[in-house]
């Protein structure tokens, strides 16, 4: 019997656990230095020693759990995407039944250093070959990987159509309890945060440039005595998501691809297919998820391809800065 949308939901659900459980056990034995050494480089971004933890995880997940008669290709950091990972193994691409777009650690940097927890991140498509694109996505599901000062993990998934399933998990016992998050319901941007991706020392000086005209002409910038515009950057694109969806933020983008072509940076590091493969959960919460000129920004399901996204916490606050934002970009990048 073929499984539905609901159970292979529940499927990246559990393989998030699994993924969580194997990184929390490998971080007990380990020290700050060995999880944050470099131990390879891809075309996509660094790998540190804690990246190749969920690596084997996923592996073994995989050959014990995922159904065998719904075979996959799953396209990671790190695996050749010609052929992918494919379960059962044996299954050659041309006859699995669904792309699988995995993140194992999505604020690596954050997590290795024990600063702000990660996230595991999993996207599921019908196979398309080399069509097969984010715009494909039907199944998504985010997985906190904590820090050690915390003992909640939040989960979150979706089918497209079927709204947000919310879950807390104890990682200290085991237990699960019911979530409640909920975008931003304000309806003008003063007082509250909102920012655009400046994690790097590339391209930080245009991007702050287009910032402060985009406030300028939104709420003034400096014509008050106190600043009404908060920023917090979280060093992790679903991060970032998730503060969209527990209504912390009202507006992040990132801007990375854009302003790496105005200024030639061919090889900065810039947000992957990968690491938005959970955007459906924005749309389902209703947050309104775009490229910042406009459009839906899709991309095939690789490593590789580099991603501009703006996300707004409801349409108030789109309808506001929208139209500001794209003829500002307009001005800096042409």
């Amino acid at each position: 019997m073929s499984s539905t949308p609901e159970d292979l939901r529940l499927r990246l659900c559990a393989l998030g656990d699994h993924i969580r459980a194997c990184i929390l056990a490998e971080r007990r034995e380990k020290t700050v230095e060995a999880l944050a050494a470099v131990v390879a480089h891809s075309a996509a971004d660094t790998i540190y020693g804690i990246d190749k933890i969920s690596e084997s995880a996923i592996s073994e997940w995989f050959n014990r759990e995922w159904p065998a008669d719904e075979p996959v290709q799953v396209i990671m950091e790190g695996v050749d995407e010609t052929d992918g990972l494919c379960f059962p193994h044996g299954t050659t691409p041309q006859r699995t039944k669904w792309k699988c777009l995995l993140d194992p650690i999505d604020g690596t940097r954050c997590l290795m250093y024990d600063k702000r927890s990660a996230w595991t991140l999993a996207g599921l498509a019908p196979q398309r070959g080399d069509e097969t694109r984010l715009s494909d996505l039907i199944v998504a599901a985010m997985t906190e990987l904590p820090t050690t000062k915390h003992w909640r993990s939040d989960q979150i998934s979706a089918v497209r159509g079927g709204g947000l399933h919310l879950e807390s998990t104890n990682i200290l016992d085991g237990s699960r309890h019911p979530l409640t998050l909920e975008p931003s319901t304000a309806t003008d941007f003063r007082h509250g945060f909102s920012w655009m991706a400046k994690y790097f020392p590339e391209g930080r000086t245009l991007t702050s440039q287009i910032e402060e005209r985009l406030w300028d002409e939104l709420v003034g910038v400096g014509r008050e005595a106190s600043p009404v515009i908060f920023e917090d950057q979280y060093l992790s694109t679903a991060g970032a998501f998730y503060e969209l969806l527990a209504g912390h933020d009202r507006m992040v983008g990132d801007l990375r691809p854009l302003v790496y072509a105005r200024l030639d940076l061919e090889f900065s590091l810039v947000c992957h297919p990968y690491d938005v493969c959970i955007a459906l959960l924005l749309e389902e919460a209703g947050v309104l998820y775009e490229h910042p000129l406009g459009g839906f920004p899709d991309a095939p399901l690789d490593t590789t391809s580099g991603i501009a996204w703006v996300a707004y916490a409801n349409p108030f606050l789109a309808a506001q800065a929208r139209p500001i934002l794209q003829k500002v970009l307009r001005q800096f990048l042409a």
